[in-house]
């Protein structure tokens, strides 16, 4: 596995996050015209609220000392509710090391192996290889965005 380090964000680095997401979804804002759901589309003031908002615990992935992505973990620390991982990003120049993957581990072992769901792009087959690689499944569940583009759910 990967050597990384999480370090977590405090709403002093909001810009930092927002600009690192609007680079690493950019790319895929353009290729699915998802207006209203990219986080590469995203004002600074909804990346303020997540970091400011008690159940969020958003971490930059860093390797080597430099900051390579983010995993955000929603946790509401109650045994009757899921965490989230939404959204995980690596930046483009550092995409496919495995980082995405130390960082999944990075977080299971902070806040626990199992009760996680998250979601990504059915369209987007090597997010969905990554997330089964890493022992999440596919639920039923999948929301249709636009004719380019469907989220599939997947539960841990």
């Amino acid at each position: 596995m990967k050597n990384i380090k999480l370090i977590r964000a405090t709403a002093d680095d909001a810009e930092t996050v927002w600009n690192m997401q609007k680079a690493a979804f950019s790319e895929m804002l353009e290729k699915y015209k998802d207006y209203e759901t990219s986080p590469a589309n995203e004002p600074l003031d909804k990346t303020v609220k997540r970091l400011t908002s008690p159940s969020t615990y958003l971490y930059f992935i860093i390797v080597n000392g430099e900051k390579v992505g983010a995993i955000r973990v929603i946790d509401k620390r109650r045994a009757d509710e899921n965490k989230r991982i939404s959204p995980l990003f690596i930046l483009p120049g550092f995409r496919n090391n495995g980082y995405a993957q130390a960082a999944i581990k990075a977080v299971e072992e902070i806040h626990g192996a199992d009760g996680w769901e998250l979601d990504t792009i059915l369209q987007e087959a090597g997010n969905c290889r990554l997330y089964e690689k890493m022992g999440y499944r596919k639920t039923e569940k999948t929301k249709f965005i636009n004719d380019k583009m469907t989220l599939i759910f997947y539960e841990k």
